[in-house]
């Protein structure tokens, strides 16, 4: 499917800021870039550097004042994600070097703290994707979404432990049972169409039999149709913007909705002899 998403953001800057912005879709697997475009205003100079993750980053200096950002691309889409159950676990000696920092605890996860219910969760579950899976299960049916429940510090310890919180508190708490059970986790985000409501969304990969899969614990069922924008260890490293002073953000807007197809040209009939 092809998907129009985007975001619109309005800031006030109290003096000039520096931003580090994480907006911008790759073309990669599940998704093509059709079109793009980017727009702020006041005008000010970027520059666009490539992180750790391969995630595209944009750097500017805000100045003082309303300071907006206008991001919307035009992306193909897959209208499924790959699920593989039975899918052997990866031992850890097998996993490739840029995997395995992604077993390690992390700033909001907290693996090596949970890894007593970790084993709970997955008591009886064989090794590999079923695990992920039956995580992401029991998250979907334990924790409550609420929005106002956590914040910025909301660690995967917390939700554990209050067992409420929003996507972000979810794909934390996923990553670290995963990775508490030695399976490499990470953090995506991005846009999910048909999301409610419509926000920027947070869901986790997992790594077994080779490769990564997909998983979102708010989501009773498997969906497709996502843009990712960024790839990280956790929270820390996906922010969509990341400020050096003060800088308030008054409003924020993002939408994701479906094109039709363009019509398919035809020839035109050609009139028949009597």
């Amino acid at each position: 499917m092809q998907l129009n998403a985007g975001c619109d953001l309005q800031f006030q800057a109290e003096g000039p800021t520096p931003l580090v912005l994480m907006l911008r879709p790759r073309s990669g697997a599940g998704q093509w870039i059709i079109r793009e475009e980017y727009q702020i205003t006041p005008t000010v100079n970027v520059t666009e550097f490539t992180d750790m993750y391969g995630n595209l980053c944009q750097r500017l200096v805000a100045p003082e004042g309303p300071f907006s950002i206008h991001f919307t691309a035009t992306v193909q889409t897959a209208d499924a994600i790959d699920v593989a159950p039975g899918a052997p676990y990866t031992p850890v000696e097998d996993l490739p070097d840029d995997v395995l920092h992604y077993t390690l605890p992390s700033r909001y996860c907290q693996s090596d703290q949970l890894s007593e219910l970790a084993t709970q969760i997955t008591d009886g579950v064989e090794p590999g994707y079923d695990q992920p899976e039956a995580i992401r299960r029991w998250i979907n049916e334990n924790i409550r979404y609420e929005y106002g429940t956590s914040d910025a510090s909301t660690s995967a310890v917390d939700t554990a432990q209050h067992r409420v919180g929003v996507c972000r508190d979810f794909t934390h708490l996923g990553i670290s049972l995963c990775r508490a059970l030695n399976i490499p986790a990470r953090m995506v985000v991005g846009y999910l169409y048909q999301l409610d409501p419509m926000d920027l969304h947070a869901w986790f990969e997992a790594y077994v039999d080779g490769r990564w899969f997909t998983f979102d614990a708010t989501q009773r069922e498997p969906r497709g149709n996502r843009i990712t924008v960024a790839y990280g260890r956790d929270a820390a490293d996906v922010a969509f913007t990341t400020q050096f002073g003060p800088m308030t953000l008054e409003s924020m807007r993002v939408w994701v909705d479906a094109l039709e197809p363009e019509p398919e040209e035809t020839e035109p009939a050609q009139p028949t002899g009597a």
